[in-house]
């Protein structure tokens, strides 16, 4: 495996591949954590011949280091805070709530322009893939294993293109499988590992989800 990868879309050509022994069941669902997660997501869903649908997080970034996750949230309510980095970096409660109470509204916005009117899918009993373009903290992938793990799926995978060894350590912990096609030492961001690594726009988000809903019901 050769990195960089040179955007997402390859990277998640072979993360699908990786996840070939996936394809063919019929309870299987790849959920995408937006953005970013999206074009990798889409490809995974593509090759796998998967439903795939959304599952809405945010990073609770440090104040004055926005890129630093101190937490996540999910829709629905899920919560994960990184209480080191909020120790270490004395982030007070009323600065927590105030970033958390901006991602909130951001989350919802984002449902509404993603999603629409379509219902959020039913993971009950199904074989869960969760797909981001990687794994730095994990912090954000952690929020969404809760989530969707609060719904009772058979099998909770997470799969990524790239991660840190300490993210999938942690991420291990608490989904049933975690699948990476690349864990590079040393790791210092999911960026350093693409070559094209523009941040996704609501439009393509929209784009990729379009056409995956209308491959799901031309085969239905």
């Amino acid at each position: 495996m050769q990195l960089p990868f040179p955007d997402r879309t390859e990277a998640g050509r072979l993360l699908g591949e990786a996840l070939l022994g996936y394809r063919g069941r019929t309870d299987l669902l790849v959920l995408a954590l937006p953005r970013g997660g999206v074009p990798v997501a889409a490809e995974v869903a593509r090759q796998l011949e998967a439903p795939l649908d959304l599952m809405l997080v945010r990073k609770l970034g440090v104040p004055t280091q926005p890129e630093l996750a101190m937490g996540a949230i999910a829709t629905g309510g899920a919560q994960v805070l990184n209480a080191e980095i909020i120790q270490a970096l004395s982030i007070s409660k009323q600065q927590l709530d105030r970033v958390t109470e901006s991602e909130q509204r951001e989350l919802e916005r984002r449902e509404q322009s993603y999603r629409g009117e379509r219902p959020a899918p039913e993971l009950t009993g199904r074989c869960v893939i969760l797909v981001d373009d990687g794994l730095a903290t994990g912090a954000s992938m952690r929020v969404a294993v809760d989530a969707a793990a609060a719904q009772g799926p058979a099998e909770l995978v997470v799969a990524v293109p790239v991660a840190s060894s300490d993210a999938v350590a942690l991420v291990e912990q608490q989904a049933s499988h975690v699948v990476t096609v690349a864990i590079p030492e040393p790791f210092v961001g999911v960026g350093r590992w693409y070559e094209a690594f523009t941040q996704t726009t609501d439009a393509e988000v929209r784009t990729l989800l379009d056409e995956a809903w209308q491959r799901e019901r031309a085969s239905s």
